[in-house]
């Protein structure tokens, strides 16, 4: 018994001696954080804003890799498979609890295959109606959708998009039947809104708000429970009478699963520091993020609520992917 606890303790200190020192050489090469979505979105501009204070801060490059297809499930894909060691991580949206169930055959677990870092930000989406629409509140909204139902349309980027998703929680929750619209990308769907090609869309509220401050579109309510600092006048879908209503289009950091604790705390650290940069923060605010900055359990906490909120709407909807 004594030599099996003097083995046991002697593994137990080579493990922490093992820790620590992967702690002092990370990062030893530069590092690369695939983003599973083109170029010029959030997504992308919300990494490189933070890489580059990373960079700095940890004395390597870090390399923005873009990964797109297939709502980033190949992004996601290539990370799950890559050394845990650090020195490759992501950033995923809420797409990364919905595609689950819009993916079936993934070639990973979106809570298995990584090791979770931190919330990056919260992004609100906006409820807005073209010039068509005579609703001025939401209340008007879903009394013109009862009186004339399947008659109203609501525009997305495509099936699955968050845009998407808003919409037909929207349905569910109000008990109306709005038809969606898909389009490939929001920049369309705008255009048809502005255009009185459909009556209404679930759009993101730096992209929505200057339609909205021309007045050729009317914001009627954000997705998030708090009010958004971009249209701090625009009521939540829950102080509009939609009770319970909640949809946060949020951004997070991950790891490839067992990646080693020390590393993760280190990365964690620098990127919350990172977010509070005053050139980060700027950055975000043009995007219409709210900067968050959470542990990695906090992170993986929000995960494990999401998936099966979302996997829920999706099957009673049923919405399949493009």
């Amino acid at each position: 018994m004594k030599a099996f606890a003097k083995i046991f303790s002697t593994g137990v200190l080579m493990c922490a001696a093992f820790s620590a020192a992967a702690n002092d050489n990370f990062p030893n090469r530069p590092i690369k954080w695939v983003v599973p979505f083109t170029p010029g979105g959030a997504m992308d501009s919300m990494a490189r804003a933070i890489g580059e204070r990373l960079a700095q801060n940890l004395g390597q490059p870090v390399v923005i890799e873009n990964r797109p297809g297939a709502g980033g499930t190949i992004g996601s894909a290539l990370v799950a498979k890559s050394e845990p060691d650090g020195h490759t991580m992501m950033i995923v949206s809420i797409g990364h609890a919905v595609n689950p169930a819009l993916y079936p055959k993934l070639s990973y677990d979106p809570v298995k295959s990584f090791e979770p870092v931190s919330l990056v930000a919260i992004v609100p989406n906006v409820l807005v109606v073209g010039p068509g629409v005579k609703a001025n509140n939401v209340s008007e909204l879903i009394a013109t959708a009862k009186a004339q139902p399947g008659k109203l349309t609501y525009a997305s980027a495509g099936n699955g998009t968050t845009i998407h998703l808003g919409a037909e929680l929207f349905n569910a929750m109000a008990g109306v039947d709005i038809m969606h619209v898909p389009y490939k990308g929001s920049a369309p769907a705008m255009t048809d809104l502005l255009g009185r090609q459909v009556d209404m869309m679930f759009d993101s509220v730096s992209s929505a708000k200057p339609h909205i401050d021309s007045g050729r579109l009317k914001a009627l309510a954000v997705t998030t429970t708090k009010r958004s600092s971009v249209l701090p006048n625009v009521p939540t879908l829950n102080e509009a009478g939609l009770k319970g209503y909640e949809l946060n289009g949020w951004y997070a950091v991950f790891v490839p699963a067992k990646t080693p604790r020390p590393v993760v705390d280190k990365l964690n650290a620098e990127i919350v520091k990172a977010i509070k940069h005053p050139d980060v923060a700027k950055r975000f605010s043009q995007l219409g993020a709210e900067p968050v900055g959470s542990t990695p359990e906090e992170l993986a906490k929000y995960l494990g609520s999401e998936i099966p909120r979302w996997t829920e709407v999706i099957r009673s909807r049923n919405i399949k992917a493009d």
